[in-house]
Order: C-alpha cells, then structure tokens, then sequence
C-alpha cells in the first residue's frame, strides 16, 4: 500500500489547481515533457530520470502528494515566457520539487535516488 497519492495533470493551470486542491499538505511535482501515444517524452533526460524517481517514491513522507507534470511539447517548454520558467522558475525538465520551498531538484539530478531521498526526507 502506498503512503502518497500520486496526481497526474498537463499543463500550468491543471498543475496549479491541484497545489490549490492540496493545500496544508505536503506536496511533491515531477515535471515532464509531454509524452507521445506510445508513452515516450520527447525530453530523453526525462525518459531516464522517470523510473528512478519512481523507484525512490517508495521514500515519500507518509500522506503526502505526488503530481507527475507533463509541462507541454518541447516547442512550448524552449519559450521562454513559458508559465513553467517565468512563475515556477523552472530552468530545465525534469525538475523534481517540494512544492512552497525552494527545494529542487533538475536534469541531472532528478538521475541520483540518494538526491531524491535527501528531497523527500520530512526535515
């Protein structure tokens, strides 16, 4: 049994709704390029970075929310205005973050499960 829900939403305003939804409660977002019909991000970091995030979800404080954030195709997300960059300050996907806090994890980063446990630990 998993001790998080996991929420999956496209785009800004959908990811926006559901921190509104789950306010008072600790929240995580993953967030991704958009995927093809057959599953596949156009963001090959994202492609790697996924199944180790999910492996280390396992370490999510207990009660807490997981949005996975499919941020738009790639033309979308290399504008720079886009909400993702100008709001959230998001430099690249995936990006990895405890939503309210400066934590975050990018790119690379999101590929270390000793990063993303340190980033789920409750302190």
């Amino acid at each position: 049994m998993e001790n998080y829900t996991e929420v999956k939403v496209h785009g800004y305003k959908e990811y926006c709704q559901e921190v509104e939804r789950h306010k008072g409660k600790l929240v995580f977002a993953l967030f991704s390029g958009d995927k093809t019909e057959q599953g596949v991000s156009w963001c090959p970091d994202c492609v790697k970075a996924e199944p180790v995030v999910r492996r280390t979800l396992a370490h999510l404080p207990e009660g807490s929310i997981f949005i996975y954030c499919q941020v738009g195709e790639r033309d979308y997300w290399k504008d720079p205005n886009n909400e993702f960059k100008r709001i959230l300050k998001l430099t690249g996907v995936p990006s990895l973050l405890k939503v309210g806090t400066p934590q975050k994890l990018t790119e690379d980063e999101c590929l270390r499960s000793d990063l993303i446990q340190m980033l789920f630990s409750e302190d």
